[in-house]
């Protein structure tokens, strides 16, 4: 044994073969952490000073190579300033180059993922042997940041410029059969063989039969490409990153760093990227995405925690009312393995579920996504059905019919008694009280909500909401069923529009205000998209659907009356009044149609204008400022009267919640995170500003708190 770690074993094997093999005790997956950074350090002193070394193997004791770094040391570096964050990477940066470095040939067996630093480590070895599963990238913009230990650097020295701009500004991992035809990786083989072929590969290299000092040349040296083919190129990536460059800057940084160090060999194009990693590291939109992911990490360390409660497994689901709904539901429960039951009182119900299952699954066909077998294959594991025979083998029911309390009343104790005892039932609803509702039943314990978002199949976000009676072996359940349908599901308390829609219309009712104070819904949607939104509110409102925003607003106007309620008639009423739906029946404050090309195509009609000029006050412009403060306010106190209250159990659940429910733009991490970015302290001066508006603008106590104490939600 040269060296013996807690992260890092080096064994000498036969023939002057050392396998370094990384296997990070106490964790599921090997990652870069400090310790990790420093037995490498250590295992390459004791490679260097090993006589009769021959060659070194490179292998991981995981079920995955290398996950990347360890992104929670990241977040301290935050407060510290970029040279410290840059600082941070040095060690590795060193160490890489000292693998590269070694006297001896490096082969590495790479066995499942190898993501950021994980790849960077097998592109400093010689030769990369990857199994069939085995998937690679540079996911780090993904997060706001850019490879910071070679990857903008040895990645298009083996795969070329563009390849190596797409790879790591799309942040997607490859399979191993297109990095192989990328040169990233020198073969591809069945896992059960990839030791065998990964030490096959290094007895050629020992031998000579492999010229590992051209391969070290090619990484090391300057970038090889016509000048002119590659100016063309550059020209053309920075184009495709430079839309978003405001808002998410980590792509354009690794085009430049790829572009300028091309003519640079090792030393310099490592400073530059190096200079570009400290560059964006400072930047909010890093500090969002790092946040981001650290979230993303507790929802699924919680929902694991749910499941693991859960005394029984869904083996079978049910869902009341097919529909758009409805079939969207069952699609996503067969798509992921629960077979399902979809029953409607109508053949016309069970005809639009099929078909909406039918369409997804079909497009998946379309795209190569899956085989014409596989798709009747989930289609099976839907039954559809008139009546409720079968039902006492289902263990996990979704109520998805109409948004009318007596109608899921009625259906809630009918299908009750056709379940077993120890069956969950959860109502689809955004409106309606899950304590309300259980009200019918005679085991309201085994009841709560399950609100899934619309399309169904896009949309990740589940919010699981307990009544006052729900049980915590339903809720578990719920989690549980949410986990298995690919979904993020995150455990809240019951009120008035759960979290969501009671975050979502505080938002809504600041859009009414601007446009009742004469503000251009045109405008005002065009600020916020630029802000971030991928639609603007007037868009949204059109989007979900009038009569159901002004249902829901109507819900969220008898909870919440202080801040909530309407005594004049607001932009959508006056929609609503005069038929226009919005998207679902082609008018509202857009029309909607298609183009001569038969795309989808959203304009505008001088009669909505005249249709709002009795609500609104004489048209006039507005400054972005105010829109943002006056749409974005309202949402933040809503969203910390959850916490507050105990809605939500987390800043970190709050803010996931609209990022995976409404689209809330990522590089802003949520809505607290943004809290944080713009300070308490202006927040209370826009809700001094804004106060003649009613209790929409007053901050809570807490956030007055924190305004008064410069604290943060983070």
């Amino acid at each position: 044994m040269l060296f013996q770690g807690s992260a890092i074993t080096v064994t000498m094997l036969e023939n002057g073969i050392a396998e370094l093999n990384l296997d990070l005790q106490g964790e599921s997956v090997n990652k870069f952490n400090t310790a990790t950074v420093n037995e490498l350090t250590a295992a390459l002193d004791a490679l260097e000073s090993c006589s009769d070394l021959k060659g070194v193997l490179a292998t991981s004791g995981k079920g995955v190579f290398i996950v990347g770094a360890d992104i929670t040391e990241f977040v301290p570096l935050f407060d510290q300033g970029a040279e410290a964050a840059a600082a941070h990477l040095d060690v590795n940066n060193a160490n890489f180059n000292r693998l590269e470095q070694l006297p001896v040939p490096v082969v590495v067996a790479i066995n499942g993922f190898a993501l950021g630093g994980g790849l960077e480590f097998c592109l400093a070895c010689d030769v990369r042997i990857a199994s069939e599963q085995a998937r690679v990238g540079l996911p780090e913009t993904g997060l706001g940041i850019i490879p910071g230990w070679g990857g903008t650097v040895r990645l298009p020295r083996l795969a070329g410029f563009e390849t190596a701009v797409q790879w790591i500004t799309s942040g997607r991992p490859a399979k191993a059969a297109d990095a192989m035809k990328a040169g990233v990786v020198d073969g591809v083989v069945p896992a059960d063989a990839l030791r065998s072929a990964a030490l096959e590969a290094l007895q050629a290299c020992i031998a000579g039969d492999t010229d590992i000092n051209a391969k070290r040349q090619q990484k090391t040296g300057k970038l090889v490409a016509d000048a002119v083919e590659i100016a063309g190129a550059v020209a053309q990536a920075q184009a495709a990153v430079q839309k978003n460059a405001d808002h998410y800057p980590a792509p354009a940084v690794v085009v430049d760093c790829i572009a300028q160090g091309a003519t640079l060999e090792l030393a310099g194009a490592l400073a530059l990227e190096r200079a570009g990693f400290a560059k964006v590291f400072t930047t909010d939109s890093a500090k969002a995405l790092v946040g981001l992911f650290m979230s993303d990490q507790l929802l699924a360390k919680k929902a694991k925690g749910w499941e693991k409660q859960a005394a029984e497994k869904i083996s079978k689901g049910a869902v009341l009312g097919a529909g758009i709904m409805g079939g969207g539901i069952a699609f996503q429960s067969a798509l992921t393995g629960t077979p399902v039951m979809m029953k409607d009182i109508a053949q016309a119900g069970i005809d639009l579920g099929m078909n909406e299952a039918n369409k997804l699954l079909s497009k998946r066909v379309k795209r190569g996504q899956m085989s014409e077998d596989q798709k009747a294959k989930v289609l099976s594991a839907i039954e559809p059905t008139l009546t409720y025979d079968g039902f006492d083998q289902v263990n996990m029911v979704v109520e998805a019919v109409v948004e009318n309390p007596k109608v899921k009343h009625i259906v809630l104790k009918e299908v009750e008694g056709q379940v077993g005892e120890s069956a969950v039932i959860a109502s689809n609803t955004s409106t309606i009280s899950i304590t309300y509702l259980a009200e019918a039943l005679d085991r309201p314990e085994n009841f709560c909500g399950m609100h899934f978002f619309n399309p169904v199949h896009a949309m990740p976000l589940v919010e699981v909401i307990r009544g006052e009676k729900t049980s915590d072996e339903a809720v578990a359940r719920t989690v549980a069923y949410a986990n298995a349908m690919g979904k993020k599901a995150i455990v809240v308390k019951d009120c008035p529009g759960f979290l969501v829609n009671r975050t979502l219309f505080p938002y809504f009712a600041g859009f009414a205000g601007l446009l009742r104070d004469g503000a251009d819904f045109q405008q005002v949607d065009r600020v916020m998209e630029q802000w971030g939104w991928p639609m603007g509110p007037a868009y949204l409102i059109d989007v979900i659907g009038i009569d159901t925003c002004i249902h829901c607003e109507d819900v969220m106007a008898e909870g919440f009356p202080d801040r909530l309620s309407k005594s004049d008639k607001s932009g959508a009423d006056v929609m609503f009044d005069n038929n226009r739906y919005g998207q679902k029946n082609g008018v509202g404050f857009y029309t909607y149609g298609v183009d001569e090309n038969g795309r989808p195509q959203k304009t505008v009609a001088s009669e909505v204008y005249d249709l709002l000029a009795p609500v609104t006050a004489e048209r006039r412009e507005f400054d972005d400022e105010e829109i943002i403060a006056r749409c974005m306010l309202p949402m933040a106190t809503e969203m910390a009267r959850c916490l507050d209250e105990g809605i939500v159990g987390t800043p970190a659940e709050a803010d996931m919640s609209l990022v995976y429910g409404l689209g809330f733009p990522r590089f802003r991490g949520g809505v607290l995170r943004w809290a944080d970015s713009v300070g308490m302290a202006k927040l209370a001066e826009y809700s001094e500003r804004f106060k003649h508006l009613g209790k929409l603008y007053e901050l809570t106590e807490s956030q007055a708190k924190m305004a008064a104490e410069g604290s943060r939600y983070y």
